[in-house]
């Protein structure tokens, strides 16, 4: 488990977020003030218990972005536990009871206010979470399977077109947000990157740092909206180098949304 620089004065102040492994390579991800506590798309409930003891935390909420098992598999028995709220997608279905959410909903927890992006694309009804975070503090994006580091999800329920335009949305926020998804693969997803973009130094670079962080069991999130910009071959299919790549195995891909189409068909066979 990975300790996330605490986002205030001091520990008694600060937000601290947690990123607690899950599977072969999920991240729960725990936000916690020092005593009470929300997690982010629980698809296990031990080790959010296993932390909650450890910490002596009591947990207020769930926040879930969409209904995959791995993101909510642990609900009932941590609702079961701790009585605990839950909150999540209005347009999915998932293990209630749950308080639905919708675009542009604000959800106030841990003295922070957590807006609703609607984020279609990887199912139809996913959301993410970011806080309006005052100048000096630090900006939490939870994404889920919508934007990874170096990445994106898999169009399992939407089309291209609403997952370029739902990684649009996250591409605009600020640059220092800190992107939390909810998996690690970033190394699989350097691997394209670098097949799209060969001579991309800042993606040479931020290869060589994050081989060294799994190499030391460590992640390599939360990433920075900054960093993924440079990087990640999804948010930069505008960009001429990654266009042209994939012209080269699509030539009718003359559009952003069939390029992008062409570029995530790409990495859905890439091995």
């Amino acid at each position: 488990m990975t300790m996330v620089p605490c986002g205030g004065p001091s520990r008694d102040e600060a937000l601290c977020v947690e990123a607690l492994p899950a599977f072969q390579d999920n991240y729960i991800w725990l936000l916690h003030d020092g005593q009470t506590a929300w997690v982010v798309d629980p698809g296990d409930a031990a080790p959010v218990k296993d932390t909650l003891v450890r910490r002596g935390l009591k947990l207020q909420g769930i926040l879930l972005t969409h209904h995959h098992a791995d993101h909510v598999g642990g609900v009932a028995a941590l609702r079961a536990a701790t009585g605990c709220r839950v909150l999540g997608p209005a347009g999915e279905s998932l293990p209630g009871p749950v308080e639905p959410l919708h675009d542009g909903d604000v959800v106030p927890a841990l003295g922070q206010a957590w807006r609703v992006l609607a984020v279609p694309g990887h199912t139809a009804g996913h959301i993410a979470y970011v806080n309006d975070a005052p100048p000096g503090t630090l900006r939490w994006l939870f994404c889920g399977d919508t934007l990874f580091s170096a990445g994106c999800g898999r169009l399992f329920e939407g089309t291209p077109a609403q997952m370029l335009a739902s990684l649009d949305r996250l591409a605009a926020l600020p640059d220092d947000t800190r992107i939390c998804c909810a998996h690690e693969y970033t190394l699989s997803n350097l691997r394209f990157a670098r097949a799209v973009e060969p001579d991309n130094t800042a993606l040479a670079a931020h290869t060589v740092w994050c081989e060294a962080r799994r190499a030391a069991g460590a992640p390599t999130l939360p990433s920075t909206l900054v960093t993924e910009r440079q990087i990640n071959p999804f948010l930069r299919c505008r960009e001429p180098g990654v266009r042209r790549a994939v012209q080269q195995r699509e030539p009718a891909a003359d559009t952003d949304v069939a390029v992008f189409a062409a570029l995530r068909r790409w990495k859905d066979g890439f091995r």
